[in-house]
């Protein structure tokens, strides 16, 4: 840590959602609901392809890689927040505040790079049936997620640095429920110009470009479904993909919303829409992939019914 950090400050207040003490039994049984239905669902998705082999396929593979990821992301947040509430202390060390905002970006990178996978595997599935089996091999989803794993260590890893450089002489409160990069940013008395450089340019290619190569991936899939002459063939062809599509909508929609502006614009408000995706989306997420799945579906009611 850089020692003029030290001096001036050793820890963050996270202000929450809301500072009124009546609200706080309202928000600890919300989000310890969400953060349950999150991490059970999740571990059910998890489990479901593990225990069934039909479903031991590159699409299901992804898919439990994405529910892992889900519940490290709420499990970052989350539980902290609980604790706060639980103690009435909103304070976090400065050096957990700043691991908290490294591992939230790491796994927000990473739930970006799957989701692109995901809209490839779809991509080769439907526009080229007969080479899925040799281009979906077990190898390259295994290589796919392990080189992820290490490239998306790199973004975080520079922002952790440059935020470890910078000064809150004003003020330690931040309104949010977790060490969001913007709302750091935005308490900082230093000059922020490099960190927003890294935001718009390294962010822009590890955020943007996996949701244009989703973009275009779906463009072919698209493409190529409209081609098919059956009705039947273009519903089964679309409804294979369908899942993916609304958890792309979900996690873009909002995170789009936030990020593609300057951290000095950012309010209140968006604090509110950061936990859509770091929050609503995880837990939204198993239910979406499912509840469109007749195969997931039978397997995680027979795991429910198995364990009560």
């Amino acid at each position: 840590l850089g020692k003029s950090n030290q001096t001036i400050v050793s820890e963050f207040f996270l202000l929450g959602l809301s500072e009124v003490p009546e609200h706080q039994p309202l928000l600890f049984g919300l989000f310890l609901c969400m953060y349950v239905v999150a991490v059970v669902g999740n571990l059910l998705i998890i489990l479901a392809i593990g225990s069934t082999s039909n479903l031991h396929t590159p699409m299901y593979f992804f898919i439990a890689n994405l529910s892992c990821v889900d519940i490290c992301f709420t499990s970052v947040t989350i539980p902290k927040m609980l604790l706060n509430i639980q103690t009435q202390s909103q304070s976090i060390p400065y050096v957990g505040c700043l691991t908290q905002m490294y591992f939230l970006i790491l796994f927000l990178e990473l739930d970006n790079v799957l989701l692109a996978v995901m809209a490839y595997d779809r991509f080769v599935a439907i526009c080229h049936p007969l080479h899925y089996t040799i281009t979906m091999s077990p190898k390259f989803c295994i290589t796919v997620v392990s080189v992820a794993l290490i490239i998306t260590n790199i973004y975080p890893l520079i922002h952790t640095l440059l935020m470890d450089t910078l000064s809150f002489c004003a003020s330690v409160r931040i309104h949010h429920i977790f060490c969001e990069l913007y709302a750091l940013l935005k308490l900082s008395c230093s000059d922020i110009h490099i960190n927003e450089l890294v935001v718009y340019t390294l962010g822009s290619c590890l955020f943007v470009a996996p949701f244009l190569f989703i973009s275009v991936s779906y463009m072919h899939i698209f493409s190529a479904i409209l081609r098919l002459h059956s009705s039947q063939s273009k519903l089964k062809a679309f409804s294979t993909c369908s899942s993916h599509l609304a958890v792309v909508s979900l996690f873009y929609g909002t995170l789009f919303g936030v990020y593609l502006r300057p951290s000095s614009s950012y309010t209140i408000e968006d604090s509110v829409a950061t936990v859509l995706y770091a929050v609503v989306a995880p837990m939204l997420n198993p239910f979406i992939y499912s509840l469109r799945n007749k195969d997931m579906k039978g397997t995680v009611v027979l795991l429910i019914l198995l364990n009560f």
